[in-house]
């Protein structure tokens, strides 16, 4: 595509329309992954090769304390933002702009669904990876490193969200 001969803002409004432009939300998503991908390869690059023993002392059972406090965590992260994107979704009938928040909303309530998703994806990666343990399959380095990539993720999607959100509302 040729630019125009006009000068000025026809040769503005033609670079701009040449321009990727992301849509709302894409910091959100962008932060959201960074974050996941981030913490994995650190945690996989701090830690040795295992296997590594679940069990605190190597006594059988001795996890599912740990396991109940981290889902009880989780839980109540994920209820905490959950609860907060239905709230201001829900509230977008009071806006008064045809029932749609405005676009600045997109990156925080991104951001807090990304803290739901990593939330369950770690709940449930615990239950099964302690299943397996206990069945016999070793908590590797991959595994160790998911989890705390999860779960970090997940508390650091929930913070930056609430941080965005605070941000928007109050500009």
């Amino acid at each position: 595509m040729k630019p125009p001969r006009a000068t000025g803002f026809a040769l503005l409004e033609w670079y701009a329309s040449c321009m990727w432009h992301p849509f709302p939300g894409f910091s959100g998503v962008a932060l959201a992954l960074l974050s996941f991908g981030t913490i994995f390869l650190l945690s996989y690059r701090e830690h040795k090769q295992g296997p590594f023993d679940l069990d605190p002392k190597g006594k059988p059972g001795g996890y599912e304390p740990f396991l109940a406090k981290y889902l009880r965590v989780s839980e109540f992260i994920i209820g905490l933002a959950t609860g907060s994107i239905v709230l201001l979704v829900g509230s977008s009938a009071l806006h008064g702009q045809n029932g749609h928040l405005p676009w600045f909303y997109a990156t925080p309530l991104l951001l807090l669904s990304g803290c739901v998703f990593y939330g369950v994806c770690f709940m449930v990666w615990q239950v099964y990876d302690y299943e397996m343990y206990q069945h016999g399959t070793p908590h590797t380095r991959v595994g160790y490193a998911l989890s705390e990539a999860l779960g970090f993720s997940s508390l650091l999607c929930f913070a930056s969200g609430y941080i965005w959100l605070i941000f928007a509302v109050t500009r």
